[in-house]
């Protein structure tokens, strides 16, 4: 009996129907979450500390399933690296372990490159450094068998001695081959480290008044998922604090007793993202009847430290909260071209240089393909790009003028080392003490001042580079020596003090112009006025002295242009204003001499003029002494 060919189809249908739904239903249910997780992408943004891991757990997966992960760096000068492992054993475990035996590997190795790749190969089932665009990693790993797997973000050869740090994207797709932007919901967890999310905490203190309500705490930088706790208290006045919490562009994220109801001001905010350049600002409020309040503040600031909120935490772990970056400057003066008394300044052709560390400079070298960034005097705009600006920029407090520059340049490190060289000629202002003139020692200050405010920048000196070239070129100044300092000042551009570095050296004069072309032919003047008393012609004496005077007007005309024009009276003043005085009296003395003998009385004429014979030099000595005491000896 032949069977109908249309019942054979209908019965083969059913039975192959029966069959996949048998197949079907009896599949694992993890295999049908993978499968919808097919097609999944995440994209993870984080920053990582030197020597810092990140671990993110990828549950549920299959025999088969394709994981794809890419991760760049987004600052600093991370390079950034990437593993997989299965998810067995405890992070805590492993880390400590992985640690331990690197710590061995590199204090027992004669070759650290090649027992490293063996020891990762024990721990990982894949990992990769550099197989993205230049330090980027990427990899493609097949899941071997099921279960739950372990992907680590770190930075690469930090075990070799090149540390790293900065922001980074990690780019996670399951099943997604090729994909890049985030698809489907979330699959990847962080895993928490040991050392993930420590505690810390970082005591402020500062004060408010009336003309300055408000004080603003920089935050260092702050990664996803931590919490910052913020704890403000009076500790003098009637200071009623208020705090707000701002993120990099100044919007608000978190206030608390901006109603002003309490004593004390207390709040929490849980990142989402990381954090960068976020501020804390410390206001003080308006009392009950609306007058301004005023007075010091403490302030506790941590990270997962709930224990701030009551105020009575204690200092611990890292920096919460961003330092002044420290600029080391150097002041180097190459020539002195001029020292004018009379304007009381100098002009001087100089170089400077400024060395400092900022973290946000730091980059990837395979972002320019170069170990350091050169910026020449045709590309310091595109420097100002590169630090968005924000760098170190100064003026000098007592220029007069423009300052000149002939050339500059700046560089930048991967680690965030960042320098700035100049040659200048710049005219300075001083203040000139002229009162000892021509024995004074004046002072010769150059004042750097920073612009930004000294809670984001201070200076220091740079050791080694300031100094004064020994052919500097000034014949009037006897340059030696110097010092450099640094303080805080108030700021002439903001309101906020700043930081000044000071480099100043004080020189006597060079006397040998001033014996030969002054003191000497006054000493001649002098003596040719002593040595009229020993004629005993009085018309001689007469004329000898009249003409002494004469000469002595003339000499002092001709140094007019070498006196500083000053409201007081200077040391050669005093000598010029006691010799003339002298001159004019010899003169008048000898008249008068010249009438007593007219008179008949030559005996008194003698008597006189055989005692002012010796006086006259003794008395003029003496004066000249008191002088000299007054104004050089005692100070002036």
């Amino acid at each position: 009996m032949t069977r109908s060919p249309i019942k054979f189809s209908r019965n083969w249908l059913f039975i192959s129907l029966f069959a996949l739904t048998v197949i079907i239903g009896t599949r694992p249910a993890t295999a049908a979450i993978a499968q919808d997780r097919a097609g999944q992408v995440q994209r993870i943004a984080g920053r990582l500390a030197t020597g810092e891991i990140h671990a993110y757990l990828v549950r549920g997966l299959q025999p088969g399933d394709r994981l794809s992960i890419a991760m760049r760096a987004t600052s600093g000068n991370l390079d950034p690296a990437t593993s997989v492992m299965e998810a067995t054993r405890p992070l805590a475990e492993v880390e400590a372990a992985y640690r331990a035996d690197v710590a061995r590997l590199v204090a027992e190795s004669d070759n650290v490159a090649r027992d490293l790749d063996e020891l990762r190969a024990r721990y990982f089932l894949d990992w990769d450094d550099d197989g993205g665009d230049g330090y980027a990693s990427a990899l493609e790993f097949t899941v071997p068998a099921a279960g739950d797997y372990r992907i680590i973000a770190t930075g690469a050869l930090s075990t070799l001695g090149r540390a790293t740090s900065g922001g980074y994207e990690l780019t996670i797709g399951l099943n997604a081959p090729g994909e890049t932007e985030p698809a489907g919901a979330p699959f990847v967890e962080r895993e928490l480290s040991a050392e993930a999310f420590a505690p810390s905490v970082e005591e402020a203190t500062g004060s408010l008044t009336a003309e300055k309500p408000l004080a603003t705490l920089r935050l260092a930088p702050i990664d996803t998922g931590e919490t910052v706790y913020i704890s403000v208290e009076p500790t003098s006045g009637n200071l009623i604090p208020a705090v707000v919490l701002r993120d990099f562009g100044g919007k608000p994220l978190q206030a608390a007793n901006l109603d002003g109801q309490t004593t004390e001001a207390a709040l929490q905010f849980t990142l989402p993202e990381v954090a960068t350049g976020y501020t804390i600002d410390v206001s003080a409020m308006t009392d009950a009847s609306g007058a301004p309040t005023a007075g010091d503040f403490r302030a506790l600031v941590g990270l997962n430290a709930p224990e701030v909120l009551t105020g009575a935490a204690a200092e611990t772990g890292d920096p919460v909260l961003k330092t002044p970056i420290d600029v080391q400057v150097g002041i180097r003066i190459e020539r002195i071209s001029e020292v004018d008394s009379q304007g009381e300044d100098f002009t001087v052709l100089g170089s400077m240089r400024m060395d400092w560390t900022d973290p946000s400079l730091a980059f990837s070298p395979d972002s320019c393909n170069c170990a350091v960034k050169i910026f020449t005097e045709k590309e310091f705009d595109r420097f100002l790009d590169e630090v968005n600006s924000v760098w170190p920029d100064f003026v000098f407090f007592n220029q007069q003028g423009n300052r000149w520059v002939q050339s500059r340049a700046a560089a930048i490190w991967p680690d965030g080392r960042a320098r700035y060289g100049e040659s200048f000629t710049m005219t300075y202002q001083a203040d000139f003490n002229f009162r000892k003139f021509p024995f004074d020692t004046q002072l010769f200050p150059i004042y750097l001042d920073l612009l930004l405010p000294a809670d984001t920048y201070v200076v220091s000196d740079l050791p080694g580079f300031s100094g004064i070239n020994p052919d500097h070129g000034e014949d009037e100044f006897i340059i030696t020596d110097f010092t450099t300092s640094s303080e805080i000042v108030e700021g002439r551009v903001t309101d906020n003090p700043v930081s000044r570095f000071s480099m100043t050296f004080e020189a006597p004069r060079h006397l040998n112009y001033y014996i030969l072309q002054i003191f000497i032919p006054v000493l001649l003047i002098i003596l040719i006025s002593w040595f009229t008393f020993f004629l005993h012609d009085y018309n001689r004496r007469i004329e000898v002295s009249a003409g002494n005077t004469l000469l002595f007007i003339a000499f002092s005309f001709s140094l007019a242009d070498n006196y500083p024009r000053l409201g007081y009276l200077t040391f050669l003043d005093a000598v010029m204003g006691v010799t003339f005085i002298f001159n004019t009296m010899v003169l008048l003395y000898n008249v008068y001499m010249k009438r007593l003998e007219n008179q008949g009385r030559l005996e008194r004429v003698e008597h006189i003029d055989h005692l002012l014979d010796w006086v006259y030099p003794f008395l003029y000595l003496g004066l000249i002494a008191i002088v000299a005491y007054i104004f050089v000896l005692s100070g002036g």
